[in-house]
């Protein structure tokens, strides 16, 4: 539905303003009618831009997938279960959205068509699978396998928030401690030792030292990391292969590289058996899996891999020469080509690997926590030595 503003007028002839959800305007003449207004003019509200609308996030997708399902599984209409949708979900920018696709499909439009008009929201992979799936008649199994799809995404998603909270927290947490002490205890401490001709120790020096560069550069210091990183950010948009460089970058970085690379090629296995399963050709399925893996590095990879198989190559041999896809992919690749199960062979890699990647990531996180807690005690012990060591030798030498 859309919000529509109204002008209409009562049964006494008095002038009423509001606003109200409809179809559209005929839609919303008939709702008024039955509050006893006549409709003199209306035009649609305002939509909320960008992030005041509200994203729709993945969640909103597993339920949309989901209610459709259901309702398509028990012989309802598609455009019924979409008016219902439409009418209980919650999400302003989403309800009219669904509201848009109601009308385009009752203008003739097929479902997938109507979805491609908001690319925004669903995105190739998905529209694909529903063009699939309406071409095959298997449009429910479809979007069954898209709400597990999106809800396995959401939980991989939900675990790497999870690992970053806590470092994030903890740096936020020394970082401020750290400032506090340089920037209002230090300059006491450095006043405290000139009056008294204290020698100082070299790690006194040192911090005397940061205290000053943060008490004079202070501002600069704070807002360099983060316009660097916006900078290099939009200079990647606008160059390719330094976008692909980062991305690279990411697969070999220590520690997280081979995790990153893990939730990467679980995605893409999933994906891949997804459109496959659904009838589109391998060539096809590779194209769309290249806007949707999420990573440049691993995009370009099966770009080739899809030029070598559309030359002749066979499908595991193609990969293989990218030298970027572990074993397991390999080995699946090569079961699944030969027996004809290739959809289940990548719906097996997509599983190992999300398993790894739940594991990897609690294993970080178990790292994590002690190692910053660890770091956050030294720093705090060096700072705090530094400080108090020379008040000590001056009170020593004064007894």
């Amino acid at each position: 539905m859309m919000q529509f503003r109204y002008r209409a007028v009562d049964g006494d002839g008095r002038i009423r303003r509001g606003t109200m959800d409809a179809a559209n305007a005929a839609d919303l003449e008939l709702r008024l009618k039955r509050l006893a207004l006549a409709l003199i003019s209306a035009r649609p509200a305002r939509a909320l831009p960008g992030l005041l609308a509200g994203r729709i996030g993945r969640r909103e997708l597993v339920s949309f997938c989901f209610h459709l399902e259901q309702t398509s599984r028990a012989g309802v209409p598609l455009i019924e279960g979409l008016v219902d949708l439409r009418d209980s979900v919650e999400h302003p920018r989403f309800r009219m959205v669904i509201a848009q696709l109601v009308e385009e499909i009752e203008g003739g439009r097929l479902f997938s068509q109507a979805l491609a008009l908001h690319p925004a929201v669903f995105n190739p992979l998905f529209v694909s699978l529903v063009r699939a799936g309406e071409a095959s008649g298997q449009l429910v199994t479809v979007l069954a396998n898209l709400a597990e799809s999106l809800k396995w995404q959401d939980e991989l998603a939900a675990q790497a928030k999870k690992v970053l909270s806590y470092p994030v927290f903890v740096a936020v947490v020394v970082v401020a401690v750290i400032a506090f002490l340089l920037s209002y205890l230090v300059p006491q401490l450095v006043e405290f030792m000139r009056s008294i001709n204290q020698d100082l120790s070299f790690n006194t020096r040192l911090l005397i030292a940061l205290s000053e560069l943060l008490v004079g550069y202070g501002a600069w210091l704070l807002l360099l990391p983060p316009v660097l990183w916006a900078g290099v950010l939009l200079w990647a948009r606008r160059n390719p292969a330094l976008a692909l460089r980062l991305d690279a970058l990411k697969l070999a970085a220590p520690f997280v590289g081979g995790t990153l690379k893990k939730l990467s090629l679980a995605r893409f296995a999933d994906q891949f058996g997804l459109l496959y399963s659904a009838g589109l050709p391998i060539l096809d399925a590779l194209a769309i899996c290249e806007s949707v893996v999420g990573n440049r590095a691993i995009a370009a990879a099966l770009a080739r891999v899809r030029v070598q198989i559309g030359q002749g190559g066979g499908i595991a041999a193609s990969f293989e020469r990218e030298q970027l896809f572990p074993p397991l992919v390999l080995r699946m690749l090569k079961v699944g080509e030969q027996t004809g199960g290739l959809d289940t062979g990548m719906r097996n890699v997509a599983y190992f690997f999300h398993r790894d990647v739940r594991e990897a990531i609690a294993r970080i996180q178990g790292l994590i926590e002690p190692t910053m807690t660890v770091v956050l005690g030294l720093l705090l012990l060096w700072v705090m030595s530094a400080v108090l060591g020379p008040i000590f030798d001056t009170i020593g030498r004064l007894r």
